[in-house]
């Protein structure tokens, strides 16, 4: 990842990002105009919450903001050098209490900041996210977080992340039509604070990952593949491992069956020095690889791109998440039908073996092909009476 700010369309790209590329649009209106958030504090903090919800706007493709009661603003024009965006926050909830704000149908951000209100600017390219791995990004030293979402006529999906970094801690959930909940994202009792024990704990230099404010309070841990990209981590801290799936599969094969609904889909690779060739059942070349390092496989972009096909972007979500949960090596048959092999070798992502062995129900979004298996903190519902985000302790 390049230490540069990203200028993101909050949509398209976002969604793939949080691996949700797949969300169906329906030509039904199931889903009505906007559905309430609930934003609970928990946190147990008491600087002001400050809350923005910025996406795309479904029905337009324009990107935007929403206030609380859902009304879509869009951004006005940019500049360059950048120019400050309009002020989009919502003042959130005290600790103990709850706001009610609207989602409309959006594909975007919900952001929250303690104690300060974030630095957006717009770009003649669009909207400038907080890219805190640069040292200079005016948002470095503030506490922050958000989650993801799309809601459209099939309903909505919502995840909490750590794609990019693990920060204030927060769950996510739906309330169906029935009265029932589904939630995700919460960790355990003493999770927040045993992440961050055992990531400095951890051989290697992951404990560089680690960002504090000035007065050495901790505020994150970037993603390795930002910590790469801010020199922060070894560039070639996986080199071991992908070199020895290199050596595996010169010499046997690694199959690939993508597409759970669809047993008979299946790929097959073989490295040829520096490429890995994937064919199908018919012996054609359907796509092939070169060698990654180690920010491809953090990142599942560069040399391990995923286009939004039906080939060659399956291959690599599902080459990402062997890589990062290091089960490439131990097993040729891919992806994975279980969890219990995954980070078991000492070369791994431990930023996401380190999260997911916190959470409650063991799921997160470590890397951005974490749904690989469905191993990932996305709740969904076709008809939701109510969306939620939780504050949680700092513990």
């Amino acid at each position: 990842m390049s230490v540069k700010r990203k200028l993101l369309a909050l949509g398209a790209a976002l969604a793939t990002a949080a691996g949700l590329a797949a969300v169906p649009a329906v030509s039904s209106a199931a889903v009505p105009a906007t559905i309430p958030l609930t934003i609970q504090n928990n946190s147990g903090r008491t600087e002001p919450i400050y809350v923005y919800n910025l996406g795309t706007e479904l029905s337009t493709g324009r990107q935007g903001w929403a206030d609380a009661n859902g009304t879509f603003h869009p951004w006005p024009a940019g500049g360059n050098p950048p120019t400050p965006a309009p002020d989009a926050s919502i003042q959130g909830p005290a600790n103990g209490g709850s706001i009610t704000i609207r989602l409309p149908k959006f594909s975007g951000r919900v952001y929250f900041s303690y104690g300060q209100k974030l630095v957006f600017k717009l770009t003649t390219g669009g909207l400038v996210q907080p890219a805190v791995q640069n040292p200079s990004d005016p948002n470095r030293n503030i506490l922050f977080n958000w989650t993801e979402y799309t809601l459209n006529d099939g309903g909505i999906w919502i995840n909490s992340t750590q794609v990019d970094m693990f920060s204030a801690p927060y769950s996510v959930g739906v309330r169906m039509s029935g009265g029932a909940e589904k939630t995700a994202g919460r960790l355990t009792a003493g999770g927040y604070h045993g992440f961050f024990s055992a990531l400095k704990a951890q051989p290697g230099g992951w404990g560089n990952l680690v960002q504090t404010k000035p007065d050495g309070s901790v505020l994150r841990a970037l993603s390795p593949g930002h910590g790469v990209g801010a020199g922060l981590l070894n560039a070639a801290i996986m080199d071991d491992y992908i070199n020895r799936v290199w050596a595996k599969y010169a010499s046997s094969t690694l199959t690939v069956t993508p597409f759970a609904d669809q047993p008979g889909t299946k790929y097959f690779g073989r490295v040829s020095g520096n490429t890995m060739n994937f064919t199908n059942s018919a012996g054609a070349v359907v796509t092939s690889f070169q060698k990654p390092d180690s920010d491809s496989v953090f990142g599942c972009y560069k040399l391990l791109d995923a286009p939004n096909d039906l080939v060659r972007g399956p291959i690599s979500r599902t080459l990402c998440a062997g890589y990062n949960r290091s089960t490439l090596v131990s097993n040729p048959n891919q992806p994975d039908a279980g969890s219990s092999g995954f980070y078991q070798d000492p070369v791994t992502n431990h930023y996401s073996r380190l999260i997911h062995e916190r959470m409650v129900d063991g799921k997160a979004y470590g890397f951005a092909f974490d749904d690989v298996g469905h191993h990932e903190s996305l709740v969904h519902d076709g008809n939701p009476a109510q969306a939620s985000i939780t504050l949680d302790p700092f513990s």
